[in-house]
């Protein structure tokens, strides 16, 4: 039964191995508080930070498939709590599966909605 499923999901992932991707100056982020249920948008270009609440997110960069950018784009993000030095998270996370690699923190959601190419 597991060979059947790690066979599977080879197969699933192998598309992916094969695309081109290019890198895009921004990402747009969405970002909720669950305190208060409010809702932002943030653009923000490569290599910039930006405040949203307590938190500080730093954008490294920003990838999406070559002549798809509203396709499966990915971002490496940096996030810390304001006054601390030790980010909360660092990595990748995927549009097209943000509870993948997801931020996890009691009062703030934050995921990747798009690169940016313009």
């Amino acid at each position: 039964m597991i060979r059947r499923l790690a066979f599977v999901l080879t197969l699933v992932a192998l598309p992916a191995f094969g695309q081109e991707v290019t890198t895009a100056p921004a990402a747009v982020l969405r970002g909720l508080d669950k305190v208060d249920g409010q809702v932002t948008d943030m653009e923000l270009a490569s290599g910039k930070n930006r405040d949203y609440g307590r938190l500080n997110i730093t954008l490294g960069e920003c990838r999406y498939p070559v002549g798809n950018p509203s396709g499966n784009a990915y971002a490496h993000l940096t996030i810390r709590e304001q006054d601390t030095d030790a980010p909360i998270f660092s990595g990748w996370m995927i549009a097209a599966t943000p509870a993948l690699n997801a931020l996890d923190h009691a009062r703030y959601d934050v995921w990747l909605l798009r690169c940016k190419t313009e």
